[in-house]
């Protein structure tokens, strides 16, 4: 029972990748050209059928005409000979008047086997006409069918390509989807931000550099500025116009106010 099932189990799955498989591998347009083709070639048979049906109708139509007409013509001939016989008897001829006499009742046994043969083939030619005239309806009726089926595959094809291009114009617009943070546009985005910002964070330390550069030079400009004054003072110059015109010393270093009370 476990074996069975177990081969039962591969038997189903192996059946469904293979239906799998075809509805994949299916081509909606190929298909419903083969059904359009193999319907065709159904009614191509079925037109070979009926007129071979016609055809057999029309031979027995043919053999009933022909045993009608034979039964016309021996009727015609018992009359004349009918006649003729009554003609040698009225002359007192009764051995030819015998003769043709028996002449007509040949012709009218003749008239009577072509009229049973005419009757006899009635009813088949009746039933074959029955059987002509449905096979004649079966076959407009597969013809519209077919017609039906070649205006549905073209609708069909039709809206396939439609759906196909859609889809089609679908995944175009999505992979242009600047507003989608996934799509290329975005990462592309992203990545400049990036390094927008970068530029603008190695901008700010140039900046923070440069005022660091600015703030040594007016440093070094102030001590200058107070080792010239402290010269001036020493060789006995007069510095008010060097202290009206520079920056105050007492920036430069530190200085205990006591100091100057002592002087």
């Amino acid at each position: 029972m476990v074996k069975q099932s177990i081969f039962g189990r591969i038997a189903q799955l192996a059946k469904a990748n293979i239906n799998s498989l075809l509805d994949n591998a299916e081509d909606p347009q190929k298909m419903l050209d083969q059904m359009v083709r193999d319907y065709t070639n159904n009614i191509a048979e079925a037109e070979s059928a009926v007129a071979q049906t016609i055809g057999n109708l029309r031979m027995l139509e043919d053999d009933y005409n022909e045993d009608v007409r034979n039964a016309r013509d021996w009727g015609n001939k018992a009359l004349a000979a009918s006649r003729k016989a009554d003609e040698f008897r009225s002359n007192g001829d009764v051995t030819d008047a015998e003769k043709f006499d028996n002449l007509a009742k040949v012709a009218l046994q003749r008239q009577m086997a072509a009229e049973s043969e005419a009757k006899g083939a009635e009813p088949s030619i009746a039933s074959q006409r029955e059987v002509v005239d449905k096979l004649k309806n079966g076959l407009d009726q597969m013809k519209g069918k077919l017609n039906q089926l070649t205006s549905k595959r073209n609708e069909l094809v039709a809206r396939s390509k439609t759906a196909a291009a859609q889809s089609q114009v679908h995944d175009a617009i999505k992979s242009i989807d600047i507003m989608d943070p996934t799509s290329e546009v975005g990462r592309f985005e992203e990545k400049i931000r990036r390094e927008e910002a970068k530029v603008r964070g190695q901008q700010e330390l140039a900046a923070s550099s440069l005022d660091a550069q600015f703030n040594q030079l007016e440093d070094l400009g102030e001590q200058v500025e107070i080792e010239a004054r402290l010269a001036a003072l020493k060789s006995g110059g007069n510095s008010t116009q060097a202290i009206g015109s520079g920056n105050s010393a007492a920036s430069a270093s530190t200085v205990d106010e006591a100091d100057f009370d002592k002087l």
